[in-house]
């Protein structure tokens, strides 16, 4: 018999893991925007015309194109770093796990794991059809059907507060 202690009903050793998981993916999102803000003349542009699948021309554009150039990597940057901190404090984490869900949806998109795909940048192993990207977004999927902020996390403050 497990012993529960939270209003979902999660043992402590449930807990614990989902708010490590929760922790880990946050701080993998905030460290990535921030190696980008901190790294001078970083932009997305190589990133976006190595791209290969069916989106390709859509993210090919968008690399070619000036003017939004700055928009994405400011879009990227700062929407992995907020996304970071907002599940790293548990903190609205609904919208933390959304933006990372279409975040990795785009990175898929624009680098599939794919037959015969070959990218710039080598990937870390062989992939068919399942890279990194996937597994995190299975990954926060799973966070985001067993939400923890409100019990280890800002929203438990936040959302007491806002019932009284």
């Amino acid at each position: 018999m497990t012993e529960k202690t939270n209003q979902y009903s999660y043992g402590k050793a449930q807990l614990f893991w989902l708010v490590t998981l929760r922790v880990i993916i946050g701080w993998y999102f905030l460290y990535e925007g921030l190696a980008k803000v901190m790294t001078s003349g970083w932009t997305s542009y190589g990133y976006l015309m190595d791209s290969q699948g069916w989106f390709a021309p859509l993210f090919k554009a968008l690399a070619q194109n000036q003017a939004l150039m700055p928009v994405v990597d400011a879009l990227n940057m700062y929407g992995l770093i907020l996304i970071g901190l907002l599940l790293v404090l548990g903190c609205f984490e609904k919208i933390g796990y959304i933006g990372a869900l279409l975040l990795l949806a785009l990175y898929y998109l624009s680098h599939p794991a794919l037959i015969n795909a070959e990218y710039l940048f080598p990937p870390e192993g062989s992939y068919l059809w399942v890279n990194k990207n996937i597994v995190m977004m299975a990954a926060v999927a799973v966070l985001m059907v067993f939400p923890t902020g409100k019990e280890i996390g800002l929203d438990r403050a936040i959302f007491k507060c806002s019932k009284k």
